[in-house]
Order: C-alpha cells, then sequence, then structure tokens
C-alpha cells in the first residue's frame, strides 16, 4: 500500500461552553441595540443603532455554528477550505473556527462478517468458509482521505485477505508438520491478522481480533472427505490397538520365561503369540478352544 498523504492531528478548538455564552450575550446585545433604537428621535442615530444591532447578532449567530456536539466515540474532521485542519477528539461541546466543514466519523469499535466464501485450498479441495474480524478507525484523516469509503474498503480487503490465506494452506494437512485450516486454527487467525492489517493499514484502521465462523468442505466433496477421515480414524485406532497388543505379548512371553511355567520352542512361540494378536486385535471376541491332547498334538 502506498504511505499516507496526511497523519492525523488535533484540531485547535475551545470549550463550548464558553462560545455559546459569548455567541448568546452578543445576540442578545444586539436585540437590546435594535430595540432601544425606537428610543432616539435622531434618524442617523436610529439606523445607526439598528445596522450595528442586526450585524452583531448575525455575526453572534454565525460565530455559534461553530459549535459542535461530539459524542463519546466519535471524532469529527475538519476542513477549511478544503484542507484538513485537524481531528476534534475531546467529546462534549467544542468551538471551532464556523467557517470550516467537520464531518463525523465513528471511532467505536465494528464487527465485519464476511459472507460465506468458497474456494480451493492448498490442495485444490473446494471449502467454504467465513471469518469476523473486530476493527475500528485509529487515524481519522486517513480513513476519511487515504481511501474513497473506508467501510467498503475494509470489506473488500478482509474478504481478499480471507481469500488468500485459504488458498494458501490446506483444509487438512497429508503431512504432521504442516500447518492447516483445521488443525491449526490459532496459528491461521494470527496470520490473517497479520495480513489484514497490513492491507487496511493505509486506511487508518486498527485490528483488533479475527477469527474464523464457519469453516467446511463444499457440499459435492463433504461425503468423501467424511469417508476419508473416517478410515484416518480407523487406521489411527488399529494402530494404537496393535501397539497395545505387541506389548501384551511381550509381557506375557517374559513373564512365562521368568517364572519357568512352561517352555516353549520357537515354533510354539510364534503359535502363541499369533494366537494373542488375534484374540487382543480381533474386533470380535474370541471363542475358546480347550485342547484335550498335549501341548504338540
Amino acid at each position: 500500500m502506498p504511505k499516507p498523504r496526511v497523519r492525523e492531528f488535533a484540531a485547535h478548538s475551545i470549550p463550548g461552553g464558553l462560545a455559546l455564552l459569548l455567541g448568546l450575550v452578543g445576540l442578545v446585545v444586539g436585540i437590546a441595540l435594535a430595540v432601544t433604537a425606537t428610543a432616539f428621535d435622531s434618524a442617523g442615530v436610529k439606523a445607526a443603532l439598528i445596522v450595528v444591532g442586526i450585524l452583531l447578532a448575525i455575526v453572534s449567530v454565525f460565530a455559534m455554528s461553530g459549535l459542535n456536539m461530539v459524542a463519546p466515540g466519535q471524532a469529527r474532521v475538519v476542513q477549511l477550505f478544503g484542507r484538513y485542519r485537524g481531528t476534534i477528539r475531546q467529546d462534549g461541546l467544542r468551538w471551532v473556527n464556523p467557517l470550516t466543514s467537520r464531518a463525523k466519523i465513528s471511532t467505536r469499535v465494528r464487527n465485519h462478517e464476511t459472507a460465506v466464501l468458497k474456494v480451493n485450498d492448498a490442495y485444490g479441495n473446494p471449502i467454504e468458509l467465513a471469518a469476523v474480524v473486530v476493527w475500528r478507525v485509529e487515524d481519522t484523516a486517513q480513513a476519511s482521505f487515504e481511501v474513497d469509503d473506508f467501510l467498503e474498503f475494509v470489506s473488500t480487503q478482509t474478504e481478499a485477505a480471507v481469500r488468500h490465506i485459504a488458498i494458501e494452506y490446506p483444509y487438512d494437512a497429508h503431512d504432521e508438520g504442516g500447518l492447516s485450516l483445521r488443525g491449526n486454527a490459532e496459528e491461521i487467525t494470527e496470520k490473517l491478522a497479520v495480513e489484514l492489517h497490513a492491507r487496511v493499514e493505509a486506511a487508518g484502521v486498527e485490528i483488533i481480533e479475527s477469527r474464523f465462523t464457519h469453516l467446511a468442505y463444499a457440499p459435492e466433496i463433504a461425503s468423501a472427505m467424511l469417508q476419508r477421515q473416517q478410515a484416518g480414524a480407523v487406521v489411527a485406532a488399529r494402530r494404537l490397538i496393535v501397539d497395545g497388543a505387541v506389548g501384551m505379548v511381550e509381557q506375557a512371553l517374559a513373564r512365562l520365561t521368568d517364572q519357568g511355567i512352561v517352555e516353549l520352542d520357537e515354533e510354539r512361540k510364534a503359535a502363541m503369540v499369533s494366537n494373542l494378536l488375534v484374540v487382543l486385535c480381533g474386533d470380535r471376541a474370541a471363542q475358546p478352544v480347550v485342547n484335550t491332547g498335549t501341548l504338540y498334538q
């Protein structure tokens, strides 16, 4: 983004209560001069008092047009003949040069939620995602003069940043060390916040927080990806079961050997290991078989 040509600074203003009091006094004095002019017989004096009174009343009313009500969480951007003359951030009644124009701008915290966007992730899979961004205007001069419409600018740049983040990372990473939109939500939202800050900084906007509010596969591949996730879960569970079964078999053989309960040759050990693994790793209950002969029959 280009460097900003204008930065916010405080506008010269005075408390509005004093300005309002002076304006009312001038208006009352002007009306009083015009009224008391009727008491004089001289036409010249009468005309002079009326003119002075009217002029004083007009000047007082014009001066009071420089009064501004500034609510908390709002600011007034002051311009004089097209030039930026500062920003009023002090809340309450303030007075500035009545020849200036004062544009109201909100500095309160705002939310912007994007629509559900359909994009392709890093693996080319179509996904749907949406995000919410919490922001506020930090520099009123940049928001007013650097961009045409800062509300539309924030909306467009937020959508662009969300799309860019979505195509940079996969929904689910195939390798364990890679970042994914679903598995590394905190890291991805931090990267989204950094990119958003870089995009909207030119408009004088501060990004407070950004979060994904919707993340899912597109409907046309959702069922296939669900089967893939289920298959991955089954494989992971089977791997855990096999690891546990091997440990139990190893422990059983070690205890039989240490306690001298029975001596098994290599062939019988292999048969015992096979039977134990079948029993421990099977998804159904084992059916016991009673051997009424010897160990080798």
